[in-house]
């Protein structure tokens, strides 16, 4: 049986959507192909060896965890020569290996000299411009910016408040106390987020720091003791007083402002009642297709950002339900 497909006439185009046409691209930050290279992190001859290589490319990231670009805004590599002349005291961590080369980021708040780029640095901000760099060049930066933020904030052991070091090039932190000796190493903390679907319309609400008009899907951590199906009922609840029943699995997304991972769901709603209980949203509505189609149109609804999973979970569920090209609907 073939998928039946609405067609919604917008300003007299209508955005088709042809079933199975459309792939599943994966979402920002995901999918860089990287090898981590994990069983080379305690090899100090190995990874000597690669710091010098002239095929190593290392990754630098400033005090704000913004990456060096040129003027076109591409990212600016350093040669290992270039590490070596400019911040030669700073410590690489590894990131992986890739297209036959070893990448690595430096973290530093050293003032570069204008003649790297002809010109003063210029900086590129992950959130601000992510989407403007390929599929690999954005996942490796959410990786380091994730990686350098951690090492930035885990600086004195949690169990004896000695100092750390960083060992494992990088990505563990030793406690120097010799009666500790503690291990350290980097988290992430889960999240859910969630297209909520109740007879043809979904659930998106916005807090009141969001630019006018614009409404996602409901997000929440992970508390500790829950599954992620339970966390997705439990924020959508305590949100929007709306009960959930029926979970499913979406994609997900790493999200390093500063260190989480975005697990994304579907979830059917057992009603359509909504009731405002934590204050985080500032207003929570039900959306059909029609609604969606029409806030786009006459400005008073905005998409979330299509850097965040949740313009995915919004576009999947019109693409789906409605044969609607959400891209193609704000272009």
């Amino acid at each position: 049986m073939r998928l039946r497909v609405i067609v919604l006439d917008v300003n007299a185009d209508p955005i088709v959507v042809t079933p199975g046409a459309i792939s599943h691209p994966l979402n920002p930050f995901a999918g860089s192909g990287l090898d981590r290279a994990a069983e080379h992190r305690d090899d100090a001859a190995w990874l000597a060896a690669r710091e010098a290589s002239p095929d190593s490319r290392f990754m630098l990231l400033d005090a704000d965890y913004r990456l060096l670009v040129d003027a076109t805004g591409e990212p600016r590599w350093l040669s290992a020569d270039e590490r070596s002349a400019l911040v030669p005291d700073v410590p690489a961590s590894l990131l992986g290996v890739a297209d036959g080369r070893t990448w690595f980021v430096l973290h530093t708040q050293a003032v570069l000299p204008a003649a790297l780029n002809d010109g003063p640095p210029s900086w590129a901000d992950l959130r601000r411009d992510g989407l403007a760099f390929d599929a690999f060049t954005a996942g490796l930066f959410a990786y380091a910016r994730g990686l350098v933020h951690w090492q930035d904030m885990t600086r004195f052991c949690r169990h004896c408040g000695s100092p750390l070091v960083r060992v494992s090039a990088g990505h563990r932190a030793q406690c120097t106390s010799s009666t500790c000796g503690h291990l350290h190493f980097p988290r992430t903390d889960a999240a859910v987020i969630v297209i909520v679907e109740h007879d043809g319309a979904c659930l998106m609400g916005r807090q009141s720091s969001w630019p006018e008009g614009r409404y996602s899907t409901l997000a929440g951590f992970v508390e500790p003791g829950e599954t992620l199906e339970d966390a997705v009922r439990r924020e959508v609840y305590e949100e929007a007083g709306v009960e959930v029943g029926a979970c499913h699995y979406h994609s997900s997304q790493p999200w390093p402002f500063p260190a989480s991972l975005m697990v994304g769901f579907t979830a059917e709603a057992l009603g359509r009642d909504i009731t405002l209980r934590d204050g985080e949203l500032q207003d929570a509505r039900w959306f059909t297709p029609e609604d969606i189609v029409a806030g786009i149109r006459d400005g008073t609804l905005l998409p979330s950002s299509r850097i965040s999973v949740s313009w995915r979970l919004q576009a999947d569920w019109l693409r789906e339900r409605a044969g609607i090209d959400l891209a193609a609907l704000t272009r």
